[in-house]
């Protein structure tokens, strides 16, 4: 698992990389979180050399990782994902084949996406003093967002709730880095961007990811993602850990 897309093509194009190691009949999984044009690149490379490969993101952090209960999000050769289905069992409570590669990388930030929302609302003291009504509301509209995304992107959306609700719960109140907050903002932007190429409006993911972009710029991008709990009251260090 790499940090960002250019991590993941540098892994695979740069000097002694993955490619120059990819023959015939060898295959290559990669459980980032990029952009599916990302995924395309790196498929195309590597399938030209007759080689096999496969995304495989996953939904979930340390402690899941630790227990075995990540959500992997797969998708490209199927005899490839069908071969390393026991290892994922391993690593995992749960994974999907998305089909063609890309919808791995789709799936994974219409995801992220929704979770960074929900955890935004649900670190607003502001939000917390209003109905539950509103706060429902709210909460209601940023799955909405994520159901369009998917949707507009070629997912299904079924599919998308049954990622959800066996994904694992969030960590509150615990800012030790299971799922580094800079990685989460880094997602958030993937996902507009892709809604973006969609047109899908999706103004409660813009205003989520702004206030990631504010943790961030407080210096907490290397701490949980929870972290945009003091993004949001205020608080903070200066300069970006």
């Amino acid at each position: 698992m790499l940090s960002d897309p250019s991590a993941a093509l540098s892994v695979v194009f740069d000097k002694d990389g993955v490619l120059e190691e990819i023959s015939s009949g060898k295959g290559y999984i990669d459980m980032s979180t990029v952009d599916a044009d990302t995924s395309s690149k790196i498929s195309e490379a590597i399938t030209k050399k007759g080689g096999y490969f496969l995304e495989a993101p996953v939904s979930g952090s340390k402690k899941p990782a630790e227990d075995g209960q990540l959500v992997i999000l797969a998708a490209g050769e199927k005899e490839l994902y069908e071969e390393i289905t026991p290892a994922f069992n391993v690593l995992g409570k749960k994974s999907f084949f998305l089909g063609e590669v890309g919808n791995g990388a789709k799936m994974k930030l219409v995801v992220n996406m929704i979770m960074g929302q929900l955890l935004k609302f649900s670190a607003s003291p502001f939000l917390l003093t209003l109905s539950w009504l509103f706060l429902f509301y709210s909460m209601m509209n940023a799955l909405s967002e994520g159901l369009c995304l998917a949707d507009k992107s070629g997912l299904n959306p079924q599919t998308l709730l049954d990622v959800l609700l066996k994904g694992p719960a969030m960590i509150k109140g615990s800012y030790a880095p299971a799922f580094p907050l800079k990685h989460q903002q880094k997602d958030m932007r993937l996902a507009l961007a892709l809604g973006d190429e969609h047109a899908v409006s999706m103004p409660v993911a813009a205003t989520a990811n702004e206030a990631f972009k504010k943790a961030r710029g407080l210096g907490l991008g290397d701490l949980d993602f929870s972290a945009v709990f003091e993004a949001v009251k205020g608080k903070g260090s200066s300069g970006d850990a």
